[in-house]
Formats: structure tokens, C-alpha cells, sequence
């Protein structure tokens, strides 16, 4: 059972970073502009960040093995898609019903194992293993992108997904019981509509800023529509009496650090991986093997840390990983703001070295700093929350770097310095945020917070008039 939960969330997460090797080709092949590739990859991203919860609630209520197998369905159903796309438009589409499918299979592969192993010590055991196997499959997908790509061609990124997804489906219905909430959440379609047209209109305006101008009426309007959701999310949210997102976890500052540490941490990768394969790519000239083999280094310190990184949280507390994370984010990031077109092979191991490790660092302690003082029975919804926040973390740092790309009118190797510095920039802000929400202060108001929460909503509500 455990096997076939990590296989699908290698899969998904797989995905995530795998396309982006397969950019120049796409972009050749399709004729994508910028903005295109960003869409490409965000159409994935972005999807997956709005359902994560719904996908989540689903499972509790219909049953958490049909929804895992419908994900698997979907997701396989929107590779065969991607694969066969015939322009760039129809690829877009087809990675956001990719997307589709991968939204119901960390969370609800995470569900399955909390139900499935009772025994604490056992349920730990698991979910460190889920989590490893996750951070593999985003450091694994340079590398086997860049294999396929340089084999056989971009579609190859896609058709990869089809046998495993199906061989998942028959592993599942085999040795995955099904399990349900005893009292799932409701629905919360006024909450889901809100978050989709927020982080919609977030990112396509970050996108299409440059092309359009950043003061044309189009941008203007969807950034002013950001804000205008915004205030009224957290005013529907506050009044129901089983909200989708609870605003009360907020006034936890561990769980709001953790929340925007998840969004930082989360751009640079996003970010990173983005820039770095255009660079080698389009401005090295290597191939699209060639730059997943050169990306091994970076692959290798986030998976290893990914590990390493869950050990030093249980002994020490998440401080030491995220300040050591943040700092090493931003130096991989500073080295990386010295590229050029014939910088020293030597050095981009280094940085990537450098880069990598910080990012191995920081998805335990995000996690550990989210849940904590949170009552046991809403880790489950707290921590789905920080990783919506994650996801749309990643969509906005494709967003953010390729923006800087596109609206800059020096060439790549120039403009993307600027979009380096973006990225140490929120290295720098996983720094000061992890100080902030781990220190004393901010631990204090996750123990008040815990009490409150452990009161449903309604019955605070009725307290407070």
C-alpha cells in the first residue's frame, strides 16, 4: 500500500519539474514565446495549488481509494493528451487536466496512509518515507527529462506517465483499502471559486505584464480584482461555519511564517529551475541531455537533504534548517547572478551545489513549523493548507523570473542577472521569516491559537456575539 501511494506521488511530483527541461524543445517545436513556456509550466502548478483542498475533501467524503484511482485516471488520461498536443495552446490545456488528476494524489495519498497506519511510531515511519520519495521525484525530473528529451524527444516526458499511472490503477484497486472521513468537511464552492479566481488572476497578470504593459487596463484590472478577492475571501471564509481555509489558523505566526516561507522557498525552486534550463540550453548550447545530466548536482543535495533535513528538525527544531536553508538559497542564488555565456563549468556545480542544498533543507521544517500547536484532528487540513501555499509558491516564481525575462530588452544572460536576484531575494525572506516564526514569541501564539481551533467554527462564532 505504501509502495503504490509513493509511486503516485513520484509520478505527480515528477511532473513538476520534469517539464522544464523539455522548454527549449517545446518551444522550437511549438513556437512558444516566453510567456508561453511560463504558461506551460504554471497551467500544472497553478491547477494542482487551487484543488489540493477540494481534491482532499472529495477523498474523505466519496472515499479516498476511488478518488486516488479517478486521479490516477486523470492524470495518465492528460499525459496521453500532452503527448499528442499539436500546438501550444492545446498542450496548456492539457497540463491543467493533468494537473486535475495530480491534485488528488498527494493529498489524498497522504490521507490513505494516516488511516492505513494507526500505530504512531509506524505512521511516522511512513510519512517520512512519502516525504522522501516526494522530494526525489523533484529532484529527479532534470535529470530523467533531460534523458528522455535527448532520446527520443519532448512527447517522451508524457508517455512515461501512461504505464505507470495504469499500473497504479491495478495496484490500488489490489492492496489499497478504501476508507472514508467519519465526519468529512463540507463542500465549500464560494471559498474553492475565490481561491481559483485569485491565484488565476495573480499569475496571469504577473505573466502578461510585460507583454502588455504594466499600467495597460487589462493588468491593471486583474491585479485590482487580486486585491478585491482577497479582502472578500477572508470575509467569507471568517463568516462560514465550516470554511475550506480557516482563518483563525493565520493567527498562529508559526503557521502564517510557515505559510509564506512555503510560497518563498518554493518560487526559487520554480524560479531556478526555470531559468537554468533556458540558460543552458538556449545560451550554452547543450542538449537537453546534457543540461539533466549537469543538473545531477543540484538533484542529488535536494534529495539527500530532503532526507537529512526531517532528522535535523526532530533533534534540533526547524530554526537551524531554515535559516541554513534561506542562507544557502541565497548564496546559490548570489553565484548564480555572475553567469555568462561561457562561465566556468566548475562554478555552475558549485552554485547548484550550493542552491540545492538549501532547497533540500527546507520542506521538513516548513511542515514541522505549520502543525505546530495545531489540535491533532486538523494537521490533516493544516498541512494541506501550507502546501496549496507551496504550490502557488512555484507557479509565482515561473511567473515572477520569466516575467523579468520577457520585460527586459537586453538578452537573456543580462536580463536574467535581475531575475537571480529575485531569487536571492526570497532566500533572503525564508531567512527572516523562519527567525521570526520560531522564536518565542511566535511559539506562544500557536499554543494560544490551539485551543481556539479545537472549538468549531460555529460554536466560536456564536461565542463571539
Amino acid at each position: 500500500m505504501l509502495g503504490v501511494c509513493c509511486l503516485a506521488v513520484f509520478m505527480a511530483g515528477l511532473d513538476t519539474t520534469i517539464v522544464n527541461v523539455a522548454l527549449p524543445s517545446i518551444q522550437h517545436a511549438l513556437h512558444a514565446s516566453v510567456s508561453g513556456l511560463q504558461w506551460t509550466i504554471d497551467a500544472y502548478t497553478l491547477v494542482i495549488a487551487c484543488l489540493l483542498m477540494l481534491s482532499g475533501s472529495l477523498a474523505d467524503r466519496f472515499g479516498r481509494r476511488r478518488v486516488f484511482q479517478i486521479g490516477l485516471a486523470t492524470f495518465s488520461l492528460g499525459s496521453l493528451a500532452c503527448s499528442l498536443a499539436p500546438s501550444l495552446g492545446f498542450l496548456i490545456a492539457f497540463r491543467g487536466l493533468q494537473a486535475i488528476g495530480g491534485s488528488m494524489l498527494n493529498p489524498v495519498a497522504m490521507s490513505i496512509i494516516a488511516s492505513t497506519f494507526t500505530d504512531k511510531a509506524e505512521r511516522a515511519k511512513a510519512i517520512g518515507m512519502w516525504g522522501s520519495v516526494a522530494g526525489l521525484s523533484l529532484a529527479g525530473g532534470p535529470v530523467l527529462g533531460g534523458l528522455l528529451v535527448g532520446a527520443i524527444g519532448w512527447r517522451s516526458i508524457f508517455w512515461i506517465n501512461i504505464p505507470v499511472g495504469l499500473i497504479a490503477i491495478a495496484l490500488t484497486q489490489r492492496f489499497v483499502p478504501e476508507s472514508r472521513a467519519e465526519r468529512p468537511r463540507p463542500l465549500d464552492p464560494p471559498g474553492q471559486l475565490l481561491v481559483i479566481v485569485l491565484l488565476g488572476c495573480l499569475t496571469a497578470g504577473i505573466i502578461e505584464g510585460p507583454r502588455n504593459g504594466w499600467g495597460s487596463t487589462p493588468i491593471v484590472v486583474l491585479f485590482a480584482v487580486v486585491a478585491l478577492v482577497a479582502i472578500v475571501l477572508v470575509v467569507v471564509e471568517s463568516r462560514r461555519r465550516e470554511p475550506m481555509i480557516d482563518m483563525r489558523y493565520f493567527r498562529s505566526v508559526p503557521f502564517s511564517g510557515a505559510a509564506l516561507i512555503g510560497v518563498f522557498a518554493l518560487a526559487t525552486l520554480g524560479g531556478f529551475l526555470f531559468l537554468n534550463t533556458l540558460y543552458l540550453q538556449d545560451v550554452r548550447g547543450y542538449s537537453a541531455l546534457k543540461a539533466g545530466l549537469l543538473t545531477i548536482p543540484m538533484a542529488a543535495m535536494l534529495g539527500v537533504l530532503s532526507t537529512v533535513s526531517g532528522r535535523l528538525v526532530a533533534r534540533r527544531g526547524p530554526r537551524l534548517s531554515l535559516v541554513a536553508s534561506g542562507g544557502l538559497i541565497t548564496v546559490g542564488a548570489i553565484l548564480l547572478i555572475a553567469l555568462g555565456a561561457h562561465t566556468a563549468v566548475w562554478y555552475l556545480v558549485v552554485a547548484y551545489l550550493v542552491y540545492g542544498a538549501g532547497a533540500g533543507l527546507v520542506s521538513a521544517p516548513i511542515t514541522n513549523t505549520a502543525l505546530s500547536g495545531m489540535p491533532r484532528d486538523q494537521a490533516g487540513v493544516a498541512g494541506a493548507i501550507a502546501s496549496t501555499f507551496r504550490q502557488a509558491g512555484a507557479a509565482i516564481g515561473v511567473a515572477v523570473t520569466g516575467a523579468t525575462l520577457a520585460g527586459s530588452s537586453v538578452g537573456f544572460v543580462h536580463a536574467s542577472h535581475a531575475a537571480w536576484a529575485v531569487v536571492a531575494g526570497c532566500g533572503v525572506m525564508v531567512v527572516l521569516l523562519g527567525l521570526v516564526s520560531t522564536g518565542r514569541w511566535a511559539l506562544a501564539t500557536a499554543e494560544r491559537n490551539g485551543p481556539r481551533l479545537a472549538t468549531p467554527m460555529s460554536i466560536a462564532s456564536q461565542g463571539a456575539r
